[in-house]
């Protein structure tokens, strides 16, 4: 038989149905299957209190942790996003009056709406370079996607044989995804694997090229020559193209600009602010492409198996992925703006 606090409100509210309807004590005992004395008193309380709701709700046993100690605690991962649940819950009980276990510091937490998570990785930005990509927000921000759909992004990539999963996990509420603390600031650095450089526009992927040596000046001039110039004039045949490439020292080369100078009659070439991978769309095809390749049922084990998937995997992009990131261009220069030249979450 049902107990005092086992009652629902909608059982609570069958039983004075039925006695109302004029059964009796028995009767509704037997229909509804409650004892003859929880009959009795739910019709009673009713009666003299007009009451039919259960307080349940305020049995249980009190919470370990109150509002002023979920207070101490944030400041504590506030302090330290890094910090492990040990590490936590041995500051938490120093100086408390009370300690608390480990698992009641990780249920408190996941209360509060903190979540252990993976920190984003952005570019190292300078105050100049914030500087810089704030102007540049603020230049484009009223281009449609229209606007964006005239311009062709470039890049180059290293995709790895193997790579480290080791990863470091932080504590965070589920907006602060982007807070300073949240951070972890990577730099351009090279590595082993293969180098590829490609290109694409809202209208159609351009081609991938591998990079056998080091990418100077001479090899990216090679480039520009043989794939960007074809791929603009194609594209944009009106040259009302833009092309987009970042500021690598191979880019800015004398011989690039000469090149660049000598062409501008036929596309414009994107003047583009420093340490900003999070407004090319272009990285997020580079994400999609690495993410094919880990889940390949037969891993590369050499690198000319790794370059002869990379190809077979960009080849084979669907064309809403691609134009998807174009169109995701506004908001990105938006959180730019909202950031004031700070890193993004794209």
């Amino acid at each position: 038989m049902g107990k005092k606090g086992d009652l629902s409100d909608f059982e609570r509210g069958m039983i004075v149905g039925a006695r109302r309807a004029g059964l009796s004590i028995s009767e509704t005992a037997d229909l509804l299957g409650f004892s003859r004395t929880t009959i009795s008193r739910v019709y009673r309380e009713w009666s003299e209190k007009e009451k039919t709701s259960s307080e349940r709700q305020f049995c249980g046993r009190k919470c370990l942790v109150d509002a002023r100690g979920q207070r101490r605690m944030a400041r504590l991962v506030g302090a330290d996003r890094r910090a492990t649940v040990t590490q936590i819950t041995t500051r938490h009980n120093q100086g408390g009056q009370k300690s608390i276990s480990e698992r009641t510091v990780r249920q408190t937490l996941r209360q509060m709406g903190y979540s252990s998570r993976r920190p984003h990785r952005v570019p190292l930005l300078s105050a100049k370079n914030r500087k810089l990509r704030l102007q540049f927000a603020q230049a484009h921000g009223n281009w449609t996607i229209e606007d964006w759909k005239n311009v062709a992004w470039s890049d180059e990539s290293r995709f790895l044989l193997r790579h480290s999963d080791g990863r470091v996990r932080i504590w965070r509420l589920q907006h602060e995804s982007m807070d300073p603390s949240c951070l972890v600031s990577t730099v351009q650095a090279g590595g082993g694997g293969v180098m590829v450089w490609g290109i694409f526009s809202w209208h159609s992927l351009g081609p991938l090229v591998p990079i056998e040596h080091r990418c100077n000046a001479t090899a990216y001039l090679s480039i520009v020559a043989d794939h960007v110039h074809p791929f603009m004039t194609t594209m944009y045949p009106t040259s009302d193209g833009y092309f987009q490439q970042d500021n690598a020292p191979c880019h800015k080369a004398g011989i690039i600009s000469d090149w660049f100078l000598e062409h501008d009659n036929e596309f414009t070439v994107l003047k583009w602010p420093p340490q900003s991978p999070d407004l090319n769309p272009i990285e997020h095809l580079w994400d999609v492409v690495e993410r094919e390749i880990r889940i390949m049922d037969v891993q590369p084990t050499n690198l000319r198996q790794l370059c002869d998937a990379i190809m077979s995997i960009w080849t084979k992009l669907p064309e809403e992925c691609f134009q998807h990131l174009v169109e995701s261009m506004p908001p990105r220069i938006e959180a730019v703006l909202k950031a004031k030249g700070g890193p993004t979450r794209y």
